[in-house]
Parts: structure tokens; sequence; C-alpha cells
């Protein structure tokens, strides 16, 4: 039964322990209400679509049509290539640079091109939640245009930015990948690329020892932007999630479920306030979306809203950071206890927010958390793709002191 294996899937991954411990019973009382019982569907799929396309984003997406393709990278099974040895078993930024240097060396002249690019703010921005065709300025190489060596070696750097965990970091970004595949077996909207195929991978400005670059990573529902600067991770934002179908589906060998424990982590923090928490929680209005979505990055508002976090009681507070976690903890485990730390640091001045219901299960439910330098937000919208009756999310991490690494050319 799919509801069976879904289960045991979750049951072993840290973040599952974490929320069984800090307050899943909390949970569990909001999900059998009659409200989550209910459901609360979105209208059937079809209505909108991507926004109209400019003269030169219709070139460029006809362009980049001859080199998309439709089917499945398997990224999740691909090995890494035995070279990747030359560059040691030490983790960290020296090993990703090696790896980096075996992967343009390995590259003809064409994909290089696409794949190592000079590094601006403006080429940093483009990134979107929208499938490949339907949003053509991505930088960057196809995953599909790659061998399976390069793609071993794109897989190896990836891993040596992110996370290891369970539905963290590279296994959430191969589920999402899983997703798209999923779409291209069952939609006919919108024909701009549902495949793994077409993801994106490009370095916006040359690795090294010093200097400023990003590793960009990004496609359908999907937008990763590690940027360094003189070797260190100078920030991990913005950094953007979604997926459809949700919460949870079967493709290629495995259930995927990514964004689940997003849900449940921030589902499971408003079922234990208070309802006179609740209440200053609730913000005015009804979100459709995210705020601080892609070409969007002055959408944050200057002024909070919602329910201080300095009012939440010791097993809130906690429950509050388990939610941070599911999305800082994306990253490497070193950078981002650095930024736990620092939100942390700032929770007396950072406030939560929702809309809609706070068992996050119904179209335009919406939660967010708002603080000197973390931005949070999670919103389910109607299902656009999939023909299937129900919500998926869109949701997105900014960092509002160190976005782009804190660049601005």
């Amino acid at each position: 039964m799919l509801a069976a294996e879904y289960s045991d899937n979750t049951s072993g991954s840290p973040m599952s322990r974490r929320l069984e411990l800090a307050g899943a019973a909390a949970l569990a009382a909001l999900l059998v209400s009659p409200v989550f019982a209910q459901g609360h569907d979105g209208p059937p799929p079809g209505a909108g679509g991507p926004p109209p396309m400019s003269k030169e984003d219709r070139a460029l997406s006809e362009a980049l049509r001859a080199r998309m393709g439709d089917t499945s990278t398997l990224m999740e099974s691909v090995p890494i290539p035995a070279s990747a040895v030359e560059c040691g078993d030490t983790p960290g930024y020296g090993r990703m640079l090696c790896l980096i240097d075996l992967l343009k060396a390995d590259v003809s002249e064409d994909i290089l091109e696409h794949l190592q690019l000079d590094y601006s703010r403006t080429e940093a921005e483009y990134w979107s939640n929208l499938p490949a065709g339907a949003f053509p300025k991505r930088p960057g190489v196809l995953l599909g245009e790659l061998t399976t060596k390069q793609r071993g070696l794109v897989k190896a750097i990836m891993m040596e930015a992110t996370s290891g965990e369970i539905d963290e970091g590279w296994d959430e970004m191969i589920q999402t990948l899983n997703a798209d595949d999923y779409i291209n077996t069952v939609s006919t909207d919108y024909k701009v690329g549902y495949s793994s195929f077409n993801t994106k991978f490009a370095l916006l400005g040359t690795p090294g020892p010093t200097g400023v670059w990003e590793l960009y990573y990004g496609g359908h529902h999907m937008a990763f932007a590690n940027t360094y600067v003189d070797g260190k991770l100078a920030g991990a934002t913005p950094s953007f999630r979604g997926v459809e179908p949700f919460p949870y589906f079967e493709m290629n060998g495995r259930v995927n479920q990514p964004l689940t424990q997003e849900r449940d982590a921030f589902a499971t923090l408003l079922s234990a306030l208070s309802e006179d928490q609740r209440a200053v929680a609730e913000l005015e209005g009804t979100y459709r979306d995210i705020l601080a979505g892609p070409q969007a990055d002055d959408a944050i508002p200057d002024s909070f809203e919602g329910l201080p976090v300095s009012e939440l009681d010791t097993e809130q507070t906690n429950l509050l950071l388990t939610a941070i976690e599911t999305y800082v903890g994306d990253i490497s485990e070193a950078e981002a206890a650095a930024y736990m730390e620092k939100y942390t640091s700032e929770l007396p001045e950072t406030y939560l927010g929702f809309s809609g219901t706070p068992q996050l299960s119904a179209e335009d439910d919406y939660v967010r958390l708002h603080g000197p330098s973390l931005w949070i937000e999670f919103s389910l919208q109607s299902n656009k793709s999939t023909e299937k009756v129900g919500n998926h999310p869109h949701s997105v991490w900014r960092d509002l002191t160190d976005d782009y690494g804190g660049q601005t050319k």
C-alpha cells in the first residue's frame, strides 16, 4: 500500500524523529480534525499557465528547445566516476574545486560555453519555479546534455555542497528531479520540458581560492544558489523548492516526498500554538503564492507581522527551530550550523505568521518566518501540471543579509 510505503520511508529519518519527539502528538490531533480529513482540494488544473513571453524570450525558448530532451537522467543511480578518487576523500571546499576541475576538463568546448560563465548578479537572478522551456533565461548546461560520467561528477560536486540526510539537500533534489520525470508521464500541460533532462547546472564565475562565484543548480520547482567569496560560503540563498504531485508519489524506483517534512514541521508548530497565539499569528488577506519568489527580490516587507517568537515557550521554540532546520539543513552540515547559530540568536526579533488553515493542507494555506536576517515562506496552491485535483507547495528560504552572497553587481 502506498501509504504504508510512505510511512516507512519517513520513519527512520533524523528530521522525522525530531518531529516525533518535539510535537508529533500535537500534529496528530490536527490531522484527524474534520477540516483536514475532508481535505481542501483546489480547482481542476489548467487555469493559468506560464506568463506570456517577450519576443526575446520566445527566441531564447526556441533555441533552448533544440537542446532539451524528455528522458530521465536517473541521477540517484548515476555512479560517481573512478576519476573522483584523485580529489581524495576529505569533504569540503578543496575537494569540490578538484571535482569541478575534473568536470571542466572532461566536457567539450560547446558544453563548457554553457557551463562556465562570468559572474553577474543579473545572471544569478535568472532562477524560476517554471520548467525549462517556460523560463529560457536560466543559465547553464542541461543535465541531459552531459555524459553519464559528467553527470556523476555533477552529482559529486552537489553532494559536497549539500546535506547527505534523507529528504534534505541532495536527496531532496533527487526527488524533485523525479517529480519532473513523473509529470512527463502524465501531463499534457504547456509542453515546456517536464523532465529531469532539462535541469540546469552552471558555474557563475570561476571557482577557486579567491574571487566570487556561484554554484548554480536549477530547474522546474528548484533553485540552489551557493555563492562563494575567497573560498568561503558567502550566501546560500535564494533557495527555492516546490513539488508536484504532493505529498508523495512513486517514480524512478522509490517513494518520493520532498517538502513533506517542511510542511509537517510548520503544521506541528502551528498546532502547538494556543488559540490566542494563533489569533496573533494570523495574517490578513489571502496568499496565493509566496511573496519573495523568482524575480521578486524586493518583495519582502520592511515591517514585521504576526506573532513575536519571543512569546513562544521552550517547546514551541524548539518546534520553530526544527522547521528552520528543514531549510537550512539542505546545505552542508558545518555551513548549516553557522546559519542556525545566527538565526537562533535573532529569535527575539523574529515573527511567525500564517494565513488559511494551520494544518497547511488547503489551497492558499501559507506560513512564514520573518527575522532580521531570516525569511522563509511555505505556500500551497492548486495543481498545474499533473491533471489531478489537489494542491502543491512553493517554498523559499531567503537571507536578508547575504542573499546572492551579498553581491550587488
